[in-house]
């Protein structure tokens, strides 16, 4: 009896050990992360590669340039990247062939690639110009969410839009967001054609955000894909609601338009780095207000996933450390 209460002692030693030691670790990281601001006024540059002369980059601060920016993150994407541009790139430019009004650019990420995505993109750069496609090269992996996050800081557009590079979203849904933005500024802000409405008001000054969304192929999901991806999926959703709140039913579909109003307001301050910046998107939108518009889009799932079973852990790291900073108010959103 004497063995069995030593190693229950024993047992709870270790739990109350392991628990302060993973508190410790989330406020340390927590509080490091508490001045993750640096990359705002870090310089980028883009280089144009038929001149190969450096292109300053702009800032989300700054007045639009083009009516829509694209947002492409990509880690050793060689293969998948290629036909997912060019689908994208003939859309683009069939639809600036017919409206002469329609202006746009694509700003390509390379999270710190291994393989040949770098020259993959710059392919393209050659072929659109620079004013057209643009690259950002990010040196080391930082993450999904800290690759769209310097996109986003970087881009011109009125409307910006996150997409994979995978391109299992269809790029031409892009108009079921965009539609949806503009409906809901007309009614809301009352700008658009009618006599009513203030044409000094730009949909870029005003603050949206509309997330593609798959909810509506969640059964047949459930029923083709992995047993991991399923679990993944459910478990994850719970502990959304749990961290961020109700509103969105999918925040995990990698296609999101927002105003230029909005994602100043939301990309410099997001913090998480990886898997689940989305969620820390739903929650920052909800803090500022920022009305948030979910859309069914057309997806499939394309080869090469890079979320398996070992994604689990980094994303209950990143919810706790984001629940934490949030709460404790360590984390500062700034206006």
């Amino acid at each position: 009896m004497g063995f069995l209460w030593t190693l229950l002692e024993l047992l709870l030693a270790f739990i109350i050990i392991a628990l302060f030691a993973l508190l410790s670790a989330i406020f340390i990281e927590a509080s490091r992360r508490s001045h993750n601001h640096t990359h705002v006024e870090a310089p980028a540059i883009f280089e144009d590669p038929n001149s190969l002369k450096q292109v300053p980059c702009p800032h989300v601060s700054d007045p639009a340039e083009k009516y829509i920016s694209l947002i492409i993150p990509a880690f050793n994407e060689e293969h998948r990247l290629p036909g997912a541009l060019e689908e994208t790139m003939n859309y683009l430019e069939q639809r600036a062939a017919k409206d002469k009004s329609f202006s746009y650019e694509v700003v390509i990420i390379d999270d710190g690639s291994s393989d040949g995505t770098k020259k993959a993109a710059f392919n393209f750069v050659r072929k659109y110009t620079v004013d057209n496609v643009r690259v950002i090269l990010l040196g080391r992996n930082h993450g999904k969410g800290e690759a769209i996050r310097k996109g986003m800081l970087h881009s011109r557009g009125e409307l910006l839009l996150m997409l994979d590079a995978d391109g299992a979203t269809k790029v031409n849904d892009l108009e079921k967001l965009e539609n949806q933005i503009h409906a809901f500024a007309r009614k809301e802000y009352h700008t658009g054609d009618s006599a009513a409405s203030d044409s000094s008001i730009k949909i870029s000054d005003i603050p949206i955000a509309a997330f593609g969304s798959r909810a509506h192929l969640e059964q047949k999901a459930l029923a083709t894909r992995k047993w991991y991806r399923n679990f993944l999926m459910k478990g994850f959703h719970l502990v959304v609601v749990l961290t961020a709140g109700p509103g969105i039913r999918d925040t995990q579909c990698g296609f999101k338009m927002f105003t230029r109003a909005a994602a100043r307001k939301l990309f410099t301050n997001i913090r998480l780095k990886r898997w689940c910046f989305d969620v820390e998107l739903v929650f920052l939108c909800k803090w500022f207000g920022i009305p948030m518009i979910e859309i069914s889009v057309n997806w499939s799932e394309i080869p090469g996933s890079k979320v398996n079973p070992l994604s689990i852990p980094n994303m209950l790291w990143e919810l706790a450390l984001m629940s934490f900073g949030y709460r404790t108010r360590m984390w500062k959103i700034f206006n």
